[in-house]
């Protein structure tokens, strides 16, 4: 009885410990995910400050030369 205890405990904590490695697995997976949306947010919102910045000094560029 005893080796059929510790045997099923032993199972147990390993199909657990297995559980929680492709949990954290996908998890990690998850974050990794969701920081690179972060990265691809941040990049487009410099392009567009980018392409903003660049219309305004084209527009004072051109009023000056106007002018």
């Amino acid at each position: 009885m005893k080796k059929l205890t510790l045997l099923a405990l032993t199972l147990g904590a390993l199909s657990v410990g297995a559980g929680c490695h492709r949990n954290t697995r996908e998890s990690a997976k998850d974050d990794m995910e969701e920081a690179g949306d972060k990265a691809k947010d941040k990049a487009e919102d410099a392009a567009d400050a980018t392409g903003d910045a660049v219309e305004k000094a084209g527009d004072k560029v051109e009023d000056a030369t106007d002018k």
